[in-house]
């Protein structure tokens, strides 16, 4: 079967559920995944950000890879395959190679500065050794490193480049964005869940966001109506995402898609690292108020 990176749409950043040993949660994950097909969702990015894959060895990371891809039936899965080691970079990527996933996702290595050039050349050299499109993940308040345009552009010119998602503060950066992927065929999706109708006004192929995983149908809406150019029939929704984004935002990333889902009656498992009881007081807060507004808004 030929696979193929999806074009846009709404995609999960899909959280990863873990008993309080480090165990996947076979029968959550398997749920979830039945919900967000249930609800449109287009695919699913596995082991992102907002699936923690820095808290993951290697060897982990392919099995939990594996465990996505055997449960998500007719979803578009996108393997984030960022580390801060070349080689388990490219062995992520043959592993979803292997998996017949449809693409990976790739942030420069964290914590160390990179010059650009540093970072292309890491780029280069993962997709030369996976033989799958790469989506570029930029999101540099969590990596520290930022990807030009100009990286961006060469890496588009050398490399089977699908795609990129831009997430983080810098929402201006969606502009050039979008025009250079047009220019070099390319699709721009963003990580700004509650400004998805900015986004699709601006030409944006699709989202990738954490709140696909708490409020899938919303986020569907919203890019259904923008694309059939009717994007103030989404107002309700566009509106509502954003009193998610307000109350989600008082707990920390990505422990407040935690809260979310846990709202919603979904199973997020135990925390994958320690919650003070300042953070666990505010979960609850926050997993309260978001029940009472899903009940509002008919969710739950």
């Amino acid at each position: 079967m030929t696979v193929s990176f999806p074009p846009g749409g709404i995609l999960a950043a899909l959280w990863t559920p873990l008993d309080g040993r480090g165990k996947l949660l076979k029968s959550a994950l398997t749920s979830h995944l039945a919900f967000l097909r249930e609800r449109g969702v287009n695919g699913v990015l596995a082991l992102g950000s907002t699936g923690e894959f820095p808290r993951f060895p290697l060897k982990q990371r392919q099995e939990l890879l594996a465990a996505v891809a055997e449960r998500t039936g007719s979803l578009s899965v996108l393997a984030n395959i960022s580390s801060i080691r070349l080689d388990d970079a490219i062995a992520l990527g043959k592993t979803a190679c292997g998996l017949g996933l449809n693409g990976v996702s790739l942030m420069p290595p964290s914590f160390f500065p990179m010059s650009q050039a540093d970072i292309l050349e890491f780029f280069l050299r993962t997709a030369e050794g996976v033989s799958l499109p790469v989506g570029l993940y930029n999101f540099p308040e969590l990596t520290g490193n930022r990807i030009s345009l100009e990286v961006i552009s060469a890496f588009a010119d050398r490399a089977s480049m699908a795609g990129i998602k831009q997430s983080g503060g810098e929402f201006a950066y969606h502009k050039p964005l979008i025009r250079l992927g047009r220019e070099k065929g390319f699709a721009v999706f963003s990580g700004a869940d509650t400004r998805l109708t900015e986004v699709f006004g601006l030409g944006a192929a699709g989202a990738i966001g954490g709140l696909v995983n708490i409020v899938p149908e919303l986020m569907v809406n919203i890019y259904n109506c923008c694309k059939a150019g009717e994007p103030k029939a989404a107002a309700v929704d566009a509106a509502r995402m954003k009193e998610v984004g307000q109350i989600i935002d008082r707990l920390t990333f990505p422990l407040n898609v935690a809260a979310g889902m846990e709202a919603r009656g979904l199973e997020p498992g135990a925390p994958k690292t320690v919650v003070s009881a300042e953070s666990a007081k505010l979960y609850k807060e926050v997993a309260k108020e978001l029940k009472r507004k899903f009940r509002e808004w008919k969710l739950v």
